[in-house]
């Protein structure tokens, strides 16, 4: 894992295993998403990473406080600010990431991430037409971490792909099935339009 520095102190994420063990008690489903996501599907750790994140139902959201009840939790509020989440608030519609850190003059460790959910579907905060049973969402690792499936996580990568999201990209392709393709090219004309990654999918 790599150190570094942000505005609010520094990172050193933790690794898979770790966010396994942390979250092992929860009574709500998680995911582990981001770029370990994507190693998790391929089975390959192929680059270096400055964060780790966990997606969550944002109806789910207060259940990490009572996981970890001792930790610090951090809004991040746009346009890109940072600030306590209380206990028991309900964060709002537009607050989507949270940081987490065992303590004050810890390291930052986790950040999670809040998705819409309507009934037994998963609903993209890209695109409300996009959507999926949640019982769809994420596989498990042989080592019993839960990931969240590689065209879901792509299809958020797809939005604004940087250096990083297009090495996944390229590197996820060829574990990719028809169904899989299918979908991601779907949800990414539904919510982006044409994109170049259209071509490598058909």
């Amino acid at each position: 894992m790599t150190r570094t520095e942000t505005p609010w102190g520094p990172w050193e994420p933790a690794a898979p295993d770790e966010v396994t063990a942390l979250f092992s008690s929860a009574d709500t489903p998680w995911w582990i998403a981001g770029g370990h996501a994507i190693e998790l599907a391929v089975g390959d750790s192929f680059r270096e990473h400055s964060d780790i994140d966990v997606l969550l139902l944002r109806r789910d959201q207060r259940s990490v406080q009572r996981l970890l009840p001792t930790w610090e939790w951090w809004a991040a509020d746009p346009p890109g600010t940072l600030r306590p989440w209380r206990p028991g608030e309900t964060l709002p519609t537009d607050v989507h990431d949270i940081w987490c850190r065992p303590g004050p003059s810890a390291p930052w460790q986790i950040q999670i991430m809040l998705d819409e959910a309507e009934g037994q579907d998963w609903i993209s905060r890209r695109c409300a037409r996009v959507r999926r049973p949640i019982g769809r969402l994420g596989k498990l690792s042989p080592e019993g971490t839960p990931y969240l499936v590689p065209e879901v996580q792509l299809f958020y990568k797809a939005h604004r792909p940087r250096p990083k999201d297009e090495q996944d990209f390229r590197a996820t392709l060829p574990s990719l099935d028809a169904g899989q393709r299918r979908w991601l090219a779907r949800a990414i004309a539904e919510a982006y339009g044409e994109h170049p990654w259209h071509q490598s999918l058909r």
